[in-house]
């Protein structure tokens, strides 16, 4: 009798279907994979973060709750971003003081209204906030004096917070502070707190602003007064990350008043801005303000031919935004800014208002130079190629207008330009006034034209859309069907 086991043996012989032999190839070898173990998870480091009661005490200004703790490290107490209790109060009141600045910038064109609303707001609101917050920092910063220069996760100290939220009278609270000085007097300090003064006024935050960065950015002309009067006249503040110095960021808000106090109390002002443009490329373009661009050139006239990484001179903003003021002033420093292209397409002034259907700049800048209209650009567009493009060809020749009988703007009248076209041909496409007997297909060019210059900017600013008629876009459907 065949035992079990041989049953068994049998049995699963036939169930199991042996796999053939493979005879490894000598240059297969067989690698291990290395097992690579799983990290353990990363514990986060230097966890900070306030005491609960503290940071409300510390937001809503309460000293008296600072005042029942003994012995309270105040230098350990930091939010996640590394905001210690000045960082925390100064910031919370930033939506009151950003409200109030704000108002105050907006007015300050209106005399009578902006003098109404600055008492309004100090008595009611200023006056009674800043009290508070001086009390609370003041006692603080004698509790824990080193609170001055911390910075937080940003590199700001409390500092750069209040100039950012407009803070004046606790600027000069801190200057006190860290110089101090006796009885409160910042006219008579020795050089070493001068200096001490001085190397907080010069700490930048992460974006490499200073205090006065963020006070002029903010629009808070006080507070620049009161950050300059304790510095090196001679010193020459940087440009912070964007290359934009404080001279920069005052023109660009065409601050005239900022401007003046830079100017006057800083013998060391940087021009200097972004895409190297200037404090007057700044000025140009931050609207029709022809004072803030007197104030520059006093200082320095030299600017109004200097041009940026494009080729732009302050000019060539003015006349693309239609600053007519700015740009007359411009042209009564020197006309010969009139006569400088850019780099990329030879475009002058007076090319960039026509594109733009600025009239009156057109006018303007003939008026001061009329023979700068013999420049053309590097496609061979004449002023009035640009004119006709904005359905404005015949302006020149009315009443008001330049006189027709100078040559010049008869010669333009003959050129034809990589389009192929004079002006009077293109405004009689574009106005469908007469019809042509050439092939549509000719008139292409001006349609790829129109699509080019509608795709153009000077910086940041594009091109006014091109009106077209009713008779040139049926034109241009035309030309589409073939």
């Amino acid at each position: 009798m065949v035992s079990s086991l041989a049953r068994r043996r049998v049995r699963w012989q036939t169930r199991v279907r042996w796999l053939p032999r493979v005879r490894w190839l000598p240059w297969v070898r067989w690698k291990p994979h290395p097992i690579i173990a799983s990290k353990p998870e990363e514990r986060e480091q230097n966890i900070t973060y306030m005491d609960a009661s503290l940071y409300k005490a510390a937001a809503e200004g309460k000293i008296e709750v600072f005042n029942n703790y003994q012995e309270l490290d105040l230098e350990s107490q930091k939010t996640p971003t590394h905001d210690n209790v000045l960082h925390v109060n100064l910031a919370t009141d930033e939506l009151a003081a950003w409200f109030s600045n704000g108002i105050l910038s907006r007015t300050r064109s209106f005399p009578k209204l902006y003098f109404f609303i600055l008492l309004f707001l100090w008595f009611f609101i200023i006056k009674k906030k800043s009290e508070k917050i001086s009390d609370f920092i003041g006692q603080i910063l004698t509790k824990c004096p080193s609170l001055l220069l911390q910075t937080n996760a940003k590199g700001q100290t409390p500092l750069h917070v209040a100039a950012m939220n407009g803070h004046s009278a606790i600027v000069k609270l801190l200057i006190k502070s860290c110089a101090k000085a006796r009885d409160g007097d910042l006219e008579k300090l020795e050089m070493g707190q001068v200096n001490a003064v001085r190397e907080m006024l010069r700490i930048t935050d992460q974006e490499s602003n200073t205090a006065l960065h963020l006070a002029v950015k903010y629009g808070d002309v006080e507070m620049v007064k009161e950050l300059l009067e304790h510095e090196d006249p001679d010193f020459q503040y940087s440009a912070n990350n964007n290359q934009e110095t404080p001279l920069y960021l005052a023109a660009k808000r065409g601050d005239t008043g900022m401007l003046s106090i830079l100017l006057e109390i800083s013998n060391s002002t940087g021009h200097g801005g972004p895409h190297s443009r200037t404090a007057l490329h700044a000025a140009a373009m931050a609207g029709d303000i022809a004072a803030a661009t007197t104030i520059i050139l006093k200082k320095n006239r030299n600017l109004i031919k200097e041009r940026d990484e494009d080729g732009h001179t302050p000019l060539h903003y003015a006349a693309h935004l239609g600053c007519i003021s700015v740009v007359e002033e411009l042209l009564k420093t020197d006309v010969s800014a009139a006569y400088i292209g850019d780099r990329k397409l030879g475009m002058t002034p007076l090319l960039m208002a026509a594109r733009q259907g600025y009239l009156g700049t057109v006018r303007k800048i003939l008026f001061y130079c009329p023979d700068c209209c013999d420049k053309v650009d590097k496609r061979g567009l004449s002023l009035l190629h640009y004119l006709a493009f904005r359905d404005s060809p015949h302006f020149l020749f009315i009443p008001g207008g330049t006189k027709p009988e100078y040559g010049s703007f008869r010669n333009l009248r003959n050129l034809e330009g990589d389009i192929g076209f004079t002006p009077d041909k293109v405004s009689d496409f574009i106005r469908h006034e007469q019809p042509f007997t050439a092939d549509l297909r000719e008139k292409k060019p001006i349609e790829d034209m129109l699509k080019d210059i509608a795709r153009e900017k000077v910086a940041e600013f594009p091109v006014f859309t091109l009106s077209l008629t009713n008779g040139l876009c049926r034109k241009l459907g035309e030309i589409k069907r073939y």
